[in-house]
Parts: C-alpha cells; structure tokens; sequence
C-alpha cells in the first residue's frame, strides 16, 4: 500500500508545486487597475463611490502626468475636462483631443497606457461595473 500511495502522491506534489508557480506568475505578471496604477509612483485616481455594482473613480492628470498601462473592467467614462493625450493600446499608438463633455464607454475588458501632452489638466470620472 505504501509504495501504491508513493507513486501517487510524487506526480500530485509535482502538479500541485507547478500549479502554485503559475498562479504566482500570473499574479506578477497582472495588469493593475486604473486605481491600483499612478503615474511615476504617484495615483492619479480617487475612489467618490464604491458599492456591490459600481465604482466611480475621478482620474487627473496635469500635463505631462500619465497612467501607466492598466486594464480597465465594463466601464463608462465622461470627461470633466478635457486635454490632449498619447495613448497607447492593442491598435498602437496615437494622439487624441479629448474634449470637455466626451463620454466614451467599453462593454469588454481592455488596457491601455495614456499620457497627458496637452497644456491643461484634464479630469475624467470613470463608472466601473462590477
């Protein structure tokens, strides 16, 4: 019996210990979340509201501030203020106006990177569904 559960449990550890290293990996390798990512060390998002099936972040960025590369859940958005602003994503690069009263939205999780090269500071609320 003893040998019987010796040749089983070696190739269980062997999966088991794998598995845990994956998992690891994966969680190093995870894209924060627009509250979670700032830009050089510092956040650039707030929490106003946070409840079972909505987060509402306000997200600023003077010029030259940016959001280093994140993913965003189902979200709308509504600009405060607007600004010019690099952003970079899964279709490359390019530079965008964002004017002030622009609404956007995403039914699908995506990720992007943005840097805010105009001259003014712009604000965005960001509504997450959960």
């Amino acid at each position: 019996m003893t040998a019987y559960y010796n040749n089983y449990r070696k190739p269980f550890f062997a999966i088991s210990l794998l598995s845990i290293l994956i998992v690891s990996c994966n969680k190093t390798n995870k894209l924060p979340d627009p509250l979670e990512a700032g830009w050089k060390g510092e956040a650039v998002c707030e929490v106003l509201q946070d409840n079972d099936e909505l987060r509402i972040l306000k997200c600023t960025f003077e010029p030259g501030v940016g959001h280093e590369k994140h993913y965003h859940n189902p979200h709308f958005g509504y600009t405060l203020a607007g600004g010019r602003f690099r952003i970079i994503d899964t279709t490359g690069t390019r530079e965008v106006n964002v004017p002030t009263g622009y609404s956007f939205s995403n039914d699908k999780i995506s990720s992007h990177e943005v840097l805010n090269i105009g001259e003014t500071t712009a604000v965005f609320l960001i509504m997450e569904y959960k």
